[in-house]
């Protein structure tokens, strides 16, 4: 009777859908609803399995959800799990569906690399297929809401989160943020193997003082509008569906209860119409920051200041209706709030079919698909930056007479995960170990060995002999050292760059054999490794890299993939350069060189530049860069005519390959200081050996406007410098001016 009752409640819900605009029928529920059911949709519950905060014990849960006071649930998936809580929802009075979000931030079932590593393939193709991956994957176990991407720019490499987004420059960082959110929606809202991104966090996350997480961001207005922002109002014109408040402060307002960033700008200017999440209880947060103290004041600073959804601290549940009664909080501005989830809703199809993302058949389809894992694959290959290749030492010949792995992530699964991939009980059988992939890509004759030598981070040396005498007996050492996965993310800020525990010393030991010895480094930041660098002959940089991490290494190893991936951040050479970046500000007195000591910008025990500029990584070929020709010398702002740009590049080296080809431009006289570099355009290109492409790139007068001291978005006419290269250290360079 129950199951009829709900097919005929079905039936006239999808009657009164025909005809209407979402517009009208979102207005008439409203109508229909009570201050208690509209507050509800303002409340987001967490399930209570693993999860990034304190779980607030509630055994009433299912009941609240049945009289309509839950709009959104997080951290449950799974047809089953998920169907259960919808079943209660169509209990409620007017049966508003519930939203289930999940954090899906490289993956789902099948792990992709970590963001930051994947950020180095500079392929965005790739990254809109993996994120589209990651939401089928996802929307067949429940789920149609990923809280992701994150589009914080960072440039301190202490805070854990870099690992979660796209490194430091805001062009780079807003070309990944539109592919993955084009990637998590698809064809749009509605479609079944689509889920609702949320581009977060709101705003300055990644510029937390000391790199320390959830820390206090002061900067100005022009660095935030310069640096900050352009990658949320990149997701915002791509049609992201969400935002999510950032933890911090923003010079002196936390973001949850920022007027300027929710109302102003976001809901103002940029005329944003979805919805902004609080990210978990940073509403009840308010009251430790100290702009509120107790909830109802925290639910009164975040609703009036724009945060729509209450993740987890109950402050809107509690308080929020006595506000409205007591006439501190227009019910205006709780309709506004609530007009905005439910049109998500009505988006995602939930009102006409609330069960629509619980198919057991595409559940099961999901699980364990084996193209999901081809793709996990090639965007391993594609994340792995060869930072060193001396005397070419790489690739590896796969007949080898004997080669010996040695170091603590050899043979490790679950670190190749990385921080931020979702949970299940079969992970360990299903990730691609180093030591696998190795062992099925030599040649059967091939001796291999094996050590430990060390742990990831304590000071036990004693395995260290064994390790050596493993290395005496190969051909070539390949050595796994780095972090561990829970080294990197949420709440994992380290003021110790360098390899943990005694991995360098083991790397001493086992070099000092004098064997050939091929470094890989595992880690979700940017790590100091500056005595490898000087003597280690081959260094390959491979993050996480998720589900076929193993397979995915080999392949670059033994050359079965020409590596091309391109740092996404500058890698400093010591913790005291940071924040470190390679579009920084000239100042009054630059130093020519290292050696220009007397009354320069420098330091005195250190050299300025970094281990690793941004945008650098090698190859086993080499491209030569010629012939950069400009259309015209003067680009007028009055114009729609475009500067075309001409360059040739050349693969002249002994295998095919790709190359990241980087445009950068520089300003040299504004109203207001400006970058001695900036990125303007690139395009990752496959040449064949022998093989020369001419690759063109246009700029008009938009890609050269800058903030101005009035935050104005201007033009300003000068002289400017085009540089065009394979890193941001590039090789050539021409000159064009900016005319009215």
């Amino acid at each position: 009777m129950n199951k009829v009752c709900w097919i005929i409640s079905l039936i006239v819900v999808s009657l009164s859908l025909a005809g209407q605009t979402k517009e009208k029928f979102v207005d008439n529920l409203l109508q229909k609803m009570t201050l208690e059911e509209k507050i509800g949709q303002l409340n987001q519950y967490s399930g209570d399995g693993f999860a990034t905060g304190k779980v607030t014990v509630d055994p009433s849960k299912l009941s609240q959800i049945e009289r309509g006071e839950v709009g959104a649930m997080l951290n449950v998936f799974g047809v089953e799990n998920v169907r259960k809580l919808q079943q209660a929802a169509m209990k409620s009075r007017l049966k508003i569906p519930l939203i289930f979000g999940q954090d899906v931030i490289h993956g789902f079932r099948t792990t992709f690399p970590i963001p930051l590593g994947e950020a180095a393939s500079w392929d965005l193709n790739l990254m809109e297929k993996t994120a589209h991956t990651a939401a089928t994957e996802a929307s067949a176990y429940g789920i149609n809401w990923t809280f992701a991407p994150m589009v914080d720019i960072c440039r301190d490499p202490r805070w854990g989160r870099i690992m979660e987004g796209a490194g430091e420059d805001p062009f780079l960082g807003s070309k990944i943020a539109v592919a993955r959110v084009k990637g998590f929606q698809g064809k749009g809202l509605g479609q079944t193997d689509a889920v609702m991104a949320c581009a977060k966090h709101f705003a300055g996350y990644g510029a937390a003082i000391g790199g320390r997480d959830y820390n206090t961001v002061d900067m100005s207005r022009l660095q935030l509008n310069e640096v900050y922002l352009p990658p949320f109002k990149a997701a915002a014109n791509a049609g992201v569906a969400t935002f999510m408040n950032a933890f911090n402060a923003l010079n002196g307002i936390p973001s949850t209860a920022n007027t300027y960033l929710l109302r102003d700008l976001l809901k103002g200017e940029w005329k944003y119409s979805g919805f902004v999440v609080s990210d978990w209880a940073s509403i009840k947060e308010l009251i430790t920051q100290g702009v509120a103290s107790n909830r109802k004041e925290a639910a009164f600073e975040a609703i009036t200041a724009g945060c729509d959804m209450d993740m987890e601290s109950r402050c809107y549940r509690e308080n929020l209706k006595s506000l409205v009664l007591d006439g501190k909080v227009p019910v205006s501005i709780v309709d506004d709030a609530v007009r905005r989830i439910l049109i998500k809703k009505y988006e995602l199809g939930l009102f006409s079919d609330p069960f629509r993302f619980c198919q057991p058949e595409r559940e099961l389809q999901q699980t364990n698909n084996t193209q999901n894992r081809q793709l996990a694959r090639e965007a391993g290959e594609k994340s792995i930056v060869l930072l060193r290749n001396e005397n070419q030492l790489l690739p590896l010949n796969k007949t080898l007479k004997s080669l010996a792995l040695i170091g603590p992530l050899v043979k490790s699964t679950i670190d190749n995960y990385g921080s931020w991939s979702v949970h299940f009980p079969d992970d360990s059988s299903r990730v691609v170990s180093l030591y696998e992939g190795i062992k099925t890509k030599l040649n059967p004759e091939t001796k291999l060995y094996y050590s430990k030598g060390c742990n990831i981070n304590d000071s036990d040396e004693s395995r260290f002999e064994a390790a050596v005498q493993t290395a005496k007996m190969a051909d070539v050492v390949v050595m796994s050292l780095g972090e561990s996965w829970n080294m990197s993310g949420e709440s994992k800020s380290k003021s110790n760059l360098h390899l943990p525990g005694v991995q360098e010393n083991l790397l001493k030991a086992i070099y000092a054999t004098g064997k050939p010895v091929v470094l890989l480094i595992n880690a979700g930041r940017p790590l100091i490794f500056n005595w490898a660098s000087d003597h280690v002959p081959a260094i390959l940089y491979t993050w996480w890299l998720g589900s076929e991490a193993g397979n995915a290494i080999a392949d670059v190893l033994f050359g079965d993939y020409n590596p091309s991936a391109k740092l996404p951040v500058t890698f400093p050479r010591a913790e005291g350069q940071i924040p470190m970046y390679y579009d920084h500000f000239n100042t009054g007195r630059p130093p020519k060189d290292d050696n220009d000591m007397i009354y320069t910008s420098r330091y005195i025990d250190l050299p300025i530049t970094p281990a690793y500029v941004f945008g650098y990584g090698l190859s086993y070929t080499h491209f030569s860069f010629s012939n950069l020709k400009l259309s015209t010398s003067r680009l007028s702002i009055k114009s729609s005519e475009p500067l075309v740009v001409d360059v040739d590049v050349t693969n002249d080296g002994g295998y095919d390959g790709e190359e990241v080809v980087q445009l950068y431009v520089r300003d040299w006289v504004g109203s207001v200081v400006r970058p001695v570099k900036e990125l303007k355009g690139f395009e990752k290109i496959s040449i064949k050996k022998g093989e020369t492409k001419t690759i063109h790139f246009k700029l008009n007068a938009n890609n050269l406007k800058f903030f101005n001291a009035k935050i104005k978005w201007v033009n300003e006419p000068g002289k400017y410098t085009l540089f065009m290269g394979d890193s941001s250290n590039t090789v050539l360079e021409t000159n064009f001016e900016l005319t009215e």
